[in-house]
């Protein structure tokens, strides 16, 4: 049996530590494991890589990921299905096994579809996908997050100013709801919820005759009201580098409060570095149990935390919707908006 494994979309902490995982289990099977190199635009054109026990033993608390990433979709590029499927044959791949998100994994649904032999791995730092509690990269970027809130807060309260954390999230405010909790921030704007400007800035005062200070953080998706026709990716996103929500929002709240604000933007550093110790456990498992649910012949579907157990579940089930923040999880964080 041979297997082959690649990374697409976004890079985040845990994808060597998966890919670590799936060889390692490979070997007890007796698999030869191959890599695609720049996700599906590897497997398009035919770019691979072989995955040894000398590749993958040392990789588990690296960063990024060895074989490359890229948000390439082959359903927009000419024949990119026929090309990955011909390839497959090419190499004698017997199974592939896709770790990504939202994207990388509908597109592994779409080929399942088409006859592939495919299972998932999730991996997201918007923590974004249905049908698994949690995916890997996520508590990396918000212990990330959460560190720079704390520095923020050293010079927020020297200068007595309001700062605000620009955080990603571009439909899910997983990371900037758990940066806020964890970090002790005063008010937090996230994508499923349209912005109260006047409250929050209202809230804020209260915040700075209090203490001092004030501290926000927002998701990089948040609605703010602004004709945006930026360009976009191969899957159809805007992308979000340009957008300034951060700035913005620093600029309402001075132009509202006469408080010097000032805004700072996280962004790609939470993307990098090695892995927490549960993102790098929950890796493992995953990529573990991709190699199962080959040996098991449980394609089109994705190795799943749900409880404490990894299992098996549709890949349909996890690309269906994206997971969002919900009411109770709105009314958590209200508790601690005092």
């Amino acid at each position: 049996m041979r297997i082959a494994v690649l990374t697409g979309g976004g890079d985040c902490p845990g994808l060597n530590s998966a890919i670590r995982g799936i060889v390692y289990r490979a070997i007890d099977f007796g698999y030869d494991v191959i890599g695609f190199e720049e996700g599906w635009k590897g497997a398009i054109e035919g770019k691979t890589h072989r995955l040894s026990l000398v590749d993958v033993e040392e990789i588990v608390n690296q960063g990024g990921t060895i074989l490359f990433a890229s948000r390439t979709n082959p359903f927009i590029v000419e024949n990119g299905p026929d090309r990955i499927m011909e390839n497959l044959k090419k190499f004698e791949i017997d199974a592939l096994i896709a770790i990504g998100g939202d994207d990388t994994l509908g597109v592994a649904l779409k080929l399942y579809q088409l006859g592939v032999k495919v299972v998932g791995v999730p991996k997201t730092m918007d923590n974004d996908l249905s049908g698994t509690d949690f995916t890997f990269g996520f508590y990396t970027s918000v212990e990330v997050a959460v560190d720079a809130l704390n520095r923020l807060k050293d010079t927020a309260k020297s200068h007595k100013r309001i700062i605000i954390l620009e955080v990603m999230g571009r439909e899910a405010g997983w990371v900037a709801l758990y940066t806020g909790i964890a970090g002790g921030a005063d008010w937090v704007l996230v994508p499923e919820e349209k912005p109260d400007f006047e409250a929050m800035c209202t809230h804020l005062m209260k915040d700075l005759e209090r203490k001092g200070y004030a501290l926000v953080v927002v998701s990089e998706g948040v609605d703010i009201s602004l004709e945006e026709k930026g360009e976009v990716d191969q899957f159809g996103h805007t992308l979000l580098q340009k957008r300034g929500v951060g700035d913005f929002v620093a600029d309402i709240i001075s132009k509202k409060t006469g408080i010097s604000t000032r805004s700072a933007v996280i962004g790609h550093i939470q993307r990098g570095g090695p892995p927490t110790v549960f993102d790098r456990m929950l890796a493992l498992r995953t990529g573990v149990k991709a190699v199962d649910m080959i040996q098991n012949g449980e394609f089109g579907k994705m190795a799943a935390l749900v409880g404490s157990e990894v299992t098996a579940v549709p890949l349909g089930d996890a690309t269906s919707k994206l997971k969002l923040v919900d009411k109770n999880w709105l009314d958590l964080l209200r508790v601690f908006l005092k």
